[in-house]
């Protein structure tokens, strides 16, 4: 089984298409590991294709935050800002949707989980090496996929150690290891790397490798800025930041 795991869409519908056509032929199913929403302009039709495209969800912290499950000054200005509007231009079908998505799921050898594994509702960043590595008693299965930092790494623990390795590309998945996969960002990479990320896992081939896909970065930009959300949304899809 091949599986395409999405991460932190932030209503970037041209990236979200430019992932899932490049998954298409690679990808027998897809999962989704959360913010679907926030940042971007399209978050009913970035809703609808991953409800429609999507084996599996978990939710997010924009995703409780849109839904009124998680207070609004927990974030900075600009997803606050984005919350609001986002939360004004969805039906009461979105809202509901976003609402009862689960926090933590199990697939095959796998936990899917947006932050983190320990505490899933604290919305802890995994970004350092010991930040990974404090989160492995917290889940059962050989591999962990997050996102929520929107930079790709890998972080593995076995009777032969532990190692971190930012900004993976492909690992081979070690019968005597255990793995932490971010997945990165599909709609706003922060890894000085514009391009969107998406991993790819191949259960037969015992192999996880993490793409990036180029899409109409322009185009997402211009939304934004026409929906009125604050321009700095805009700018850093260009950057990768």
């Amino acid at each position: 089984m091949r599986y395409a795991i999405i991460s932190d869409i932030h209503s970037n519908l041209e990236a979200l298409r430019a992932v899932l056509d490049d998954a298409h032929g690679r990808a027998d199913a897809v999962v989704c590991l959360g913010d679907v929403v926030g940042y971007g302009a399209e978050p009913a039709a970035c809703i609808e294709l991953v409800a429609e495209r999507c084996q599996a969800v978990v939710g997010g912290n924009h995703e409780h935050a849109v839904a009124g499950l998680l207070a609004l000054d927990w974030f900075n200005p600009y997803a606050r800002a984005a919350a609001e509007w986002t939360r004004d231009r969805l039906d009461d079908d979105h809202r509901a949707w976003l609402a009862v998505l689960p926090l933590v799921r199990e697939l095959e050898d796998a936990t899917l989980v947006h932050a983190s594994p320990a505490q899933p509702d604290e919305w802890e960043y995994l970004m350092s090496a010991e930040d990974g590595y404090a989160a492995f008693p917290a889940f059962a299965t050989r591999l962990c996929f997050v996102g929520h930092s929107h930079v790709p790494g890998v972080w593995m623990q076995g009777s032969w150690g532990r190692a971190h390795e930012p900004g993976v590309g492909e690992i081979t998945i070690d019968p005597g290891t255990r793995y932490i996969v971010n997945v990165g960002s599909v709609g706003q990479p922060r890894d000085r790397d514009p391009r969107a990320a998406w991993a790819l896992w191949d259960t037969e081939a015992r192999r996880v490798s993490v793409r990036r896909v180029a899409y109409d970065v322009h185009a997402a930009r211009a939304k934004i800025v026409a929906a009125g959300l604050p321009r700095f949304l805009a700018d850093r899809l260009a950057q990768g930041r």
